[in-house]
């Protein structure tokens, strides 16, 4: 997609009104749930829209990624927010390997343009900056976002964040090796 403008986001920019336009839709059918140690795909559905309350979350969860040394990247076509990206500041994992790309979302309307797997690219130099070793990512489960991942290289993660698993505990727990 063409005219998208990639750039780290300030404190001062993250309000609700950044997300007006910002489209977080999924009509979700289906869903991986971890059954016996074995993936499985199973008929799930329901739709994800996300409000105001959610987008009131998000902007504390965002502003929270910065005050605490993280990073908050976004993607602009015609200076309207289309997709943004989270970095987490804390390390984690038996040998702190770990660093947590907390969210990655593009707007309906832009999805299968690449944005994603730019933004994606973009934290995975962030990390690297920090030292990481690896992203860990705590995945929506449908049929659509583990397969965004997993054409980014993303496989289950060998360590699971307790943490993570509790908050969401149907999420999908991946991690991608930074080289």
């Amino acid at each position: 997609m063409d005219n998208i403008l990639y750039r780290e986001l300030k404190i001062e920019e993250l309000n609700t009104n950044l997300f007006s336009k910002f489209n977080r839709y999924q009509d979700v059918k289906k869903c991986w749930r971890k059954i016996d140690g074995e993936w499985i795909l199973k008929d799930i559905a329901f739709v994800e829209s996300w409000d105001e309350k959610e987008y009131e979350f998000l902007v504390e969860c965002l502003i929270n990624t910065i005050n605490t040394g993280g990073s908050v990247y976004a993607a602009f076509k015609d200076n309207h927010l289309v997709g943004f990206a989270s970095l987490e500041n804390e390390k984690f994992g038996i040998e702190n390997q770990y660093l947590q790309l907390s969210s990655i979302h593009n707007s309906y309307e832009v999805r299968g343009f690449g944005i994603g797997r730019k933004l994606f690219n973009i934290m995975i130099e962030e990390a690297k900056k920090r030292g990481a070793k690896k992203l860990y990512i705590s995945a929506h489960s449908s049929e659509e976002t583990r397969a965004f991942y997993g054409k980014l290289g993303c496989v289950e993660a060998e360590e699971y964040n307790e943490k993570l698993v509790e908050l969401e505990p149907c999420d999908c727990q991946l991690e991608y090796k930074i080289v």
